[in-house]
């Protein structure tokens, strides 16, 4: 399956999440950047609030490239597998967590992130590759106590489509393809999202 771009991706989203449309208590959380492009046309046309959901690996103090981790706004999560003290894990989540804020102010000016407690909250991204970003969002939404926790996505590879519809309640992906190598592949127009771009939100 190829989309023409992310917009159309968006109105094929659309068509399946069409049990939400206008449905109380329910938000798109999107995940910057391309996310929030697939993000807008769905919230339009489900008539749902929208937001975003920010998350920054927490990397481990002996190697910076091995996340540990992972923070947002509203929380943290660290693997129980490392061996890490607090002290350091308080520092990083707090260093993180001011990053955070300015890119939230810079997408959303002076709004508060939303409540997502008891809501029915639909995570969008145009497209998964490892999973990892969505898998870190998923863990810290979880924390929020939603009510319902939906994902769809356009296209993603099956091992990690199978991966991100066991941690969910509701899974939506359009397409599975084992050819999968990126995912700017099955679009027509993959162009780079700017953070400029995205302060429209």
């Amino acid at each position: 399956m190829m989309f023409k771009n992310r917009f159309h991706a968006a109105e094929l989203l659309a068509d399946k999440l069409k049990q939400y449309k206008n449905k109380k208590g329910a938000i798109i959380l999107a995940i910057p950047r391309g996310g929030l492009e697939i993000g807008r046309p769905l919230a339009n046309q489900l008539h749902l609030p929208l937001d975003i959901i920010l998350t920054k690996k927490i990397s481990s103090p002996r190697n910076s490239e091995v996340a540990i981790g992972s923070a947002s706004l509203s929380g943290f999560f660290v693997n129980p597998d490392f061996d890490i003290s607090e002290e350091y894990v308080n520092r990083e989540v707090e260093s993180i967590q001011q990053s955070l804020k300015q890119r939230y102010k810079q997408y959303k000016g002076n709004k508060k992130p939303a409540e997502l407690k008891n809501k029915t909250v639909i995570i969008v991204d145009d497209g998964l590759a490892t999973g990892h970003t969505m898998e870190a969002a998923i863990e810290l939404i979880k924390q929020q106590l939603p009510k319902k926790l939906v994902v769809a996505v356009p296209v993603a590879p099956p091992s990690t489509a199978r991966k991100i519809a066991k941690r969910v309640d509701e899974f939506i992906c359009l397409a599975t393809p084992f050819d999968f190598v990126a995912v700017g592949q099955f679009y027509e127009e993959f162009e780079q999202v700017s953070d400029k771009m995205l302060q429209k939100c």
